[in-house]
Order: C-alpha cells, then sequence, then structure tokens
C-alpha cells in the first residue's frame, strides 16, 4: 500500500523472451541468461517456482538492508502478502543460459535484447531453481492515475548468484522492458546509499539523482551489530522511445 492507496494496473499481454550478456568473471557462470515476462498464474505451473521467489524475497526482507518493508520479531511474511505485493503487476524472471558445448553454436548467445523463441520451461532445462534462476524484478506504476505512466522496480538476486554481475544485466534489461510495458520513466523512491552498487549502476546508466532523502531507512547494520538510519536516493530516467 502506497500513500496514494493500492496501485492496481492490469498485467499486460506476455512479450517475448529476450537474451542478455552476461560478463562474469566467475569461471561457473555462463555467457547470457535469458529473460521472461511471466505472471502469477504462470509461474503457479511451475512447481515450487513461487515458493522459491518468495523464500529469496523474505529473506531479503529480514536482512533489513535494501527494502523499507519489515519483518517484526514473531511476525511471519506470508506467501499471500509476498504474491500480493511482487506480483501486483508484471514480473520478469531471468534465467540462466545452460553449458556452453564444444564445438555447438548456441543460437541464446546473442546480442542484449535479442527476442528468441526459447520458452521458460525450455530455458530451466531441467534444472533446479537454485541453479538455474539469475534473478527478477517486477514492474509497476510508481503513482497511479494522472501519473501511471512513471514505474518503479524490485530487484532480486539470490545470494548464490550474487558476484556474478546479473544485477547489472537485470538493470540492462529493464531498460528494455520498462518503455516496451508502456512506460515513460522510471523512478527509484529509496536507494539507501550505503547500497553502493545499486547507487553505481543506476549512475552508470545515466539515472538522474532527483533529490536525497535524509534519515530515509532505520536499516540493519551488516553482521548484526544494530541499527542505523540512513540517507537515500531517488533516481530518475526517462527511457528511450522502444524501436518498432
Amino acid at each position: 500500500m502506497s500513500a496514494y492507496g493500492a496501485i492496481k494496473r492490469s498485467n499486460s499481454a506476455p512479450l517475448l523472451s529476450t537474451t542478455w550478456r552476461l560478463q562474469s568473471k566467475r569461471p561457473d557462470s555462463p555467457k547470457y541468461l535469458t529473460v521472461h515476462h511471466i505472471t502469477l498464474e504462470t509461474a503457479k505451473q511451475y512447481p515450487g517456482l513461487v515458493d522459491y521467489l518468495y523464500r529469496v524475497f523474505a529473506d531479503e526482507l529480514e536482512r533489513g538492508q535494501t527494502y523499507p518493508q519489515e519483518i517484526q520479531p514473531g511476525e511471519v511474511y506470508s506467501r499471500d502478502q509476498f504474491d500480493a505485493y511482487y506480483f501486483a503487476a508484471d514480473v520478469l524472471v531471468a534465467v540462466l543460459g545452460l553449458p556452453a558445448q564444444d564445438g555447438v553454436a548456441d543460437p541464446l548467445d546473442a546480442e542484449d535484447g535479442s527476442q528468441v523463441s526459447v520458452g521458460f520451461g525450455e530455458a530451466i532445462g531441467g534444472r533446479t531453481w537454485e541453479e538455474c534462476i539469475a534473478g527478477c524484478y517486477y514492474v509497476k506504476p510508481n503513482y497511479p492515475g494522472r501519473s501511471s505512466h512513471i514505474c518503479n522496480a524490485g530487484f532480486l538476486v539470490p545470494p548464490a548468484q550474487r558476484g556474478r554481475g546479473i544485477g547489472a544485466v537485470l538493470a540492462r534489461s529493464y531498460l528494455y522492458y520498462g518503455p516496451t510495458l508502456g512506460y515513460e520513466a522510471s523512478v527509484f523512491n529509496l536507494v539507501y546509499v550505503n547500497n553502493i552498487a545499486s547507487v553505481k549502476l543506476w549512475e552508470a546508466l545515466d539515472f538522474t539523482k532527483a533529490g536525497r532523502i535524509p534519515r530515509a531507512g532505520r536499516l540493519k547494520k551488516a553482521g548484526g551489530s544494530g541499527e542505523e538510519f540512513v540517507d537515500a536516493w531517488v533516481f530518475y530516467k526517462k527511457f528511450d522511445t522502444p524501436s518498432s
């Protein structure tokens, strides 16, 4: 629930999947990942998928360093809460590419944003969710009604997949999917200043710092040594018009 009440948007018609280059120093990283536009109904067709995303997100909230939601002692962040929040509009799920086969060209190893016909199930390739899910993000209006052409997104990369540069790839794909979904611009309301990786990422993609909010978040300190108030940046970017 926002200051404007519930902000709802009908799910868009499914968009074609795309492929994105992954440049990582980790030797176990594939050369690319594919991004798939899915609904909650679609996700429920894959046993365990929504539960997995829910667990990763709930753990991130419990960590208390990136999202403003707070799980109080003795409370449980439920699956229903996750479904209603994360799948309120459009969700993009990234799947790690399959291991390369010697001497075999992979058609999915293509330029960023190339549309591919591979489906979500095919991209999974029989792997567990822990093995193949690179990350995900939602895209939803940041404001209601007359300002609903400006969107917001919430990104999630499972801890096991961090350190591969996946966050940067998801961010690049967001600049494709945001306008493709019909939005004109993006606003990130709370990018905490101590989240250095996120701040540098949006700066590198030419987002504008629209303002700094003092003491915007009461966040847990790294290592569990208490809490501290942290400022946050508001980032803005007008999307490029999607190519036809």
